[in-house]
């Protein structure tokens, strides 16, 4: 058992390494390609700060803490909402709502609530208000899709309000649950009692409130006055008076408002980038997945079969693929989509996916029962022909969608596609009108992207393919009893075993950069820290 009380401690003071295993994540579940952007128009510096527009690539849709993991939410949340620890930029565990935390093994955690912490209404936070958050995301009735991801399925959680601790308990071994707390925006008891008012609402205890709603154009949050309980204990008193999130979904435009000074700033991971370092702005980056197909392996899908998964994939060239999603700045991806710094590094994909081949592609599918007819493959009278789609809006990776079209059409392959945006990815990926999506998913601990290959299908699970994969079930099983760094050889080999039976195919890496002009601004993880942002 080890314990941490910062108070008790210097601030600076690294926190008691525990059980858990030790890795730099964000609030928040990541989909690669997350929509936190550009800019606006402020008033200027001092105290109150002026106002900060951010632009968004496209609209969160909900923006309920307990019923999205999506990024574009994720990003604006953290303006309204607190979790119980942070994580610093050294990766170390600082405090959040909770002043101390002590581990118990892999299945407890036990957290000491500050005294002061007040909702946005001034309603003070009670530990018996985190305990039954907790609990509503771990009840399977409640069909939230952060169960599994930042909550692990047998989670229970308690709140004594007097001595003002809460405690998370799970049956099964979950070594990651401290940090996972992190990644869990507290709502307020209001909130919690109506979570479908969260959706264009907020009852955080943030250091904004959430004061305007035009869904499609724009979301504006004010600072509330108080607040002093930020990551390691930071204000937000030299905070912007007012930030304003804008859906700007070209880049182009994007990039003409943050230079015209209309935004403060802007997401720009395209061509657009040369022209704006080129006018002196210096970004701040992260680097992140951007390309990577799942397949739908339930019965009655032609990507059931693994032959033809493979020879989907051998029919592309996934370097050229890259190049063109990423305007040739990308670079091959390693793994699957975790942020740096991963807590495993390495390359787990070089030499464990299909090659570029077409010969072989033909040959996988005639091993698979297939029979080339014309222009075409027919099996059981049957063409042929998937679905596929993909996360539409940006111009790099629609040429990329469109250059792999042609690529299967090059093999004989019908394909009929169709797109998605953040809003429609969960009700998209969730049915069954596909075969082959390019899903940009990303999370910060391996633990959380199991329940994307494993588990049930929404709206149980988050399995969207339905992926049954043995060895990987296996050794995630064996990496999740071992603490820290010592389950990686686990975590890499499950990834692995992903990767050779085709399951899953991550193949380009893009530099997410974020401009500024006139503000100052840290990023955790691709996500701009509320109480860092300055309006010059």
């Amino acid at each position: 058992m080890t314990t941490f009380d910062p108070i008790s401690a210097q601030s600076t003071r690294p926190p008691t390494r525990t059980t858990s295993r030790m890795v730099a994540i964000t609030a928040t579940v990541c989909l690669t390609a997350a929509a936190c952007g550009g800019g606006g128009s402020g008033s200027g510096p001092g105290a109150d700060g002026g106002t900060v527009t951010i632009g968004l690539a496209s609209d969160p849709g909900t923006l309920d803490p307990l019923g999205t993991a999506g990024s574009a939410a994720g990003v604006m949340n953290v303006f309204a909402y607190d979790a119980l620890v942070n994580i610093a930029a050294d990766g170390q565990v600082v405090p959040g709502l909770a002043r101390s935390w002590q581990v118990d093994g892999a299945n407890r955690v036990g957290f000491g609530l500050r005294e002061d912490v007040t909702c946005g209404d001034g309603t003070p936070l009670k530990a018996s208000d985190v305990a039954n958050e907790f609990n509503h995301i771990a009840d399977p009735k409640n069909q939230s899709p952060l169960l599994g991801l930042t909550v692990p399925r047998s989670t229970t959680a308690s709140g004594d309000d007097t001595t003002r601790t809460v405690t998370l308990t799970t049956q099964d071994p979950a070594p990651m649950l401290l940090r996972m707390a992190s990644m869990v925006a507290i709502a307020c008891p209001k909130g919690l009692k109506a979570p479908g008012t969260l959706a264009r609402a907020s009852d955080g205890t943030g250091p904004y409130v959430l004061s305007e709603v035009v869904p499609g154009d724009h979301y504006t949050y004010v600072k509330r006055k108080g607040y002093t309980w930020g990551p390691g204990g930071a204000s937000n008193e030299q905070s912007p008076k007012k930030v304003i999130f804008k859906v700007v979904s070209s880049e182009t435009t994007a990039a003409n408002l943050l230079l015209s000074g209309r935004l403060d700033i802007a997401q720009v991971i395209g061509p657009d980038r040369q022209r704006l370092e080129g006018s002196g702005l210096k970004p701040q980056t992260v680097n992140a997945l951007l390309g990577q197909f799942i397949f739908a392996e339930t019965p009655g899908h032609p990507t059931a079969d693994e032959r033809v998964r493979r020879a989907l994939v051998q029919a592309l060239d996934l370097r050229q693929l890259g190049s063109v999603a990423t305007g040739g700045e990308g670079t091959p991806s390693k793994g699957l989509g975790l942020v740096e710094p991963r807590m495993c590094p390495g390359d787990n994909i070089a030499g464990n996916l299909p090659a570029h081949d077409l010969a072989q592609a033909a040959a996988e599918l005639t091993a698979a029962g297939w029979t080339k007819s014309g222009n075409g493959w027919t099996k059981d009278g049957r063409a042929l022909e998937i679905r596929f789609t993909y996360s539409g809006g940006g111009e790099q990776t629609t040429a990329a969608a469109e250059l792999a079209v042609q690529q299967w059409k090059a093999l004989g392959v019908k394909v009929a596609v169709t797109t998605f945006t953040a809003t429609t990815l969960a009700s998209t990926l969730g049915g069954d009108a596909w075969d082959v999506s390019w899903p940009p998913i990303t999370a910060a601990l391996p633990d959380q992207l199991v329940p994307f290959f494993s588990g049930p299908r929404p709206p149980a699970g988050m399995n969207f393919g339905g992926t049954d994969n043995p060895d990987h079930q296996r050794l995630v099983a064996a990496a999740r009893v071992k603490p820290d760094a010592a389950g990686c050889a686990d975590w890499s080999a499950a990834e692995v075993a992903l990767f050779k039976r085709v399951d899953v195919v991550p193949f380009v890496d893009t530099r997410v950069t974020m401009f500024g002009k006139g503000v100052t601004f840290r990023l955790d993880r691709g996500a701009i820290v509320p109480t860092a942002l300055r309006k010059n």
